[in-house]
């Protein structure tokens, strides 16, 4: 089964629930949320609906990132990066917590590009993953990292590779794949106001059917995502 949907809802929820089958949230990255909010959303779901949460910034960026300032955390200099820090493990349990309210299926943890592939990062890695409580299916977004290291760490850490299909092939085991597609990418950087063209759509598609096992969701992150996933949608 093929999910498609939007990094954030990308238009009224009313409507999206209508016109999708999943979502990825993202304000539970930039901020904690109230239970009251994610009980509203859950009970405006359509039944089937599937959530996926992005991890609070807390447990992932360190305490001079930029996407901070969005925050209503002040951090301190024991966050981010995977970090075995009693902060850090708070976070967890808090986007854990979130993310039973709304019975999500997946929590998404996006690492910048600070977290090198280096021995410390798999140092903090191991720490972190085998004292956190992971009843939730855990995607793990590594950016600027080698085929060879994210393959290592995805496979030790029993977690879901999350990519583009443009560019690579899930290097997990398992069979449920987890897609971001943010948009086209210029010496490193990432072209948010890119546009998918009816090729590349349909490149993805045929990769996404060819490399699906049992689940495949695809999460369209540029600015004309909803437009770009609702033309997906309609190819699958």
């Amino acid at each position: 089964m093929i999910f498609v949907g939007t990094c954030g809802f990308c238009e009224a929820r009313k409507k999206y629930f209508q016109d999708f089958k999943t979502v990825e949230i993202q304000q539970t990255f930039y901020r904690i949320l109230e239970e009251k909010t994610l009980k509203k959303w859950r009970s405006e779901a359509p039944e089937g609906f599937v959530f996926s949460i992005k991890a609070f910034q807390g447990i992932t960026h360190p305490a001079n990132s930029p996407t901070w300032r969005r925050s209503n955390v002040k951090p301190s200099k024991d966050v981010g990066l995977l970090k075995p820090t009693n902060e850090v493990f708070k976070y967890w349990e808090i986007t854990l917590n979130e993310a039973r309210i709304l019975n999500a299926r997946f929590i998404l943890i996006q690492l910048p590009k600070s977290f090198k592939e280096t021995e410390e990062s798999f140092a903090n890695a191991e720490k972190f993953f085998s004292k956190i409580s992971r009843d939730i299916e855990i995607a793990v977004e590594l950016r600027g990292w080698s085929e060879k290291g994210i393959k290592k760490f995805v496979r030790e850490f029993d977690v879901i590779d999350v990519t583009d299909p443009l560019i690579r092939k899930p290097l997990h085991r398992g069979d449920i794949n987890y897609y971001r597609l943010h948009g086209a990418y210029e010496n490193g950087r990432i072209i948010y106001k890119h546009k998918y063209t009816d090729e590349e759509l349909e490149k993805i598609a045929e990769r996404v059917k060819e490399w699906n096992k049992k689940e495949s969701y695809i999460y369209f992150n540029n600015v004309y995502m909803c437009d770009d996933a609702k033309r997906f949608r309609d190819l699958i």
